[in-house]
């Protein structure tokens, strides 16, 4: 049974952190959720891939005022080892990660996300998986005389014994992507970390290492874990967010992705609560080392990107926020 808005049981928050960008937005993340959510009674854990063979470079957080800035905000480092994937494909941490932390109901979110919201206003259900919506259509990529919609994700389906059937939004017409059941991956939660990373694990190697013939042409680089995902969700009985989860992506969590696009199009007081935590001093001296931040928020650039955009008008596609940002000279990544 789900659990009503403001009785949801105890959890864990997890995004993945290493050195450079997603320490720093690690940093953001942890000072939204203890603004925002100062009764949170779960753990925020910062998993951290360590340095091994399959890395080019160390991973690793060293930065003493990144993690000073961590441990203030209440978050916990929690190192785990990279044996699938790594510097090749660091989308697989998000997978890897779910072996190191307590087995515990968890919610995974980006490092690129923000908190805006209380948290008891959403009505998780961990006994039924569910993940972001806030997606576009990206996989697969339909080749002219290809197998279509249909038969990609079908065979994806009886290749792991799942129920396709189930899977499908049959409001939405046959071989239109959104019918099909497919998340992006900035958050997605369940009661097991252990038991649903292993399936999210072996999904995604076997489709990496021996795909359906159907894929044969398919890029899975970056979208691997888009691909599995949905699968996983389906097996632990899962499927698509419904209304009770609608401060996910909404008034309770902001995936932002990049700064120009924050300032573009997400809302004032996305915006508010970025600027407030970031603005004490302590803060400041260690954030604006890392240049998105620096140029976006300490100096001011974003509030001209966010002057560029009708957020009640924006373009339908982001693509052409990002071409005018640019245009202006004032992309930032």
């Amino acid at each position: 049974m789900a659990q009503s808005a403001g009785r949801t049981e105890r959890f864990n928050i997890v995004a993945v952190g290493q050195s450079g960008r997603l320490s720093y937005e690690a940093v953001l993340l942890a000072a939204s959720l203890r603004a925002t959510n100062p009764d949170f009674d779960g753990r925020l854990l910062i998993a951290v891939p360590q340095n091994g063979p399959k890395w080019a470079a160390d991973p690793v957080i060293y930065d003493v005022g990144i993690l000073g800035l961590l441990e203030q905000f209440g978050a916990e480092v929690v190192p785990f080892d990279s044996v699938q994937f790594g510097s090749d494909y660091p989308y697989g941490n998000k997978i890897e990660c779910l072996a190191a932390i307590p087995d515990e109901p968890f919610l995974f979110v980006d490092t690129d996300t923000v908190f805006t919201g209380p948290l008891a206003q959403v009505g998780f259900d961990f006994a039924r998986p569910s993940a972001s919506m806030k997606r576009e259509g990206t996989w697969p990529v339909l080749e002219l005389y290809g197998p279509g919609y249909n038969a990609i994700w079908k065979s994806l389906y009886d290749r792991f014994g799942l129920d396709f059937v189930s899977s499908l939004d049959t409001s939405q017409p046959d071989e239109y992507w959104q019918r099909y059941l497919y998340f992006n991956a900035g958050w997605f939660f369940h009661h097991s970390p252990r038991a649903f990373g292993q399936r999210f694990m072996d999904y995604a190697v076997a489709i990496r290492d021996d795909a359906p013939e159907e894929l044969v042409c398919q890029p899975m680089n970056p979208w691997l874990d888009q691909v599995a995902l949905p699968l996983v969700i389906n097996a632990f009985g899962g499927g698509r967010p419904g209304p009770e989860l609608a401060g996910l992506d909404g008034d309770v969590t902001c995936h932002w992705r990049t700064l120009p696009l924050l300032y573009a199009r997400e809302s004032d007081a996305v915006v508010a609560v970025v600027e407030q935590v970031m603005a004490p001093n302590p803060v400041k001296k260690v954030l604006k080392e890392y240049l998105p931040f620096k140029k976006m928020v300490y100096q001011g650039k974003g509030r001209e990107v966010r002057a560029m955009f009708d957020r009640n008008d924006l373009p339908r596609k982001e693509q052409m926020i990002r071409n005018r940002i640019k245009r202006e000279g004032l992309w930032v990544r």
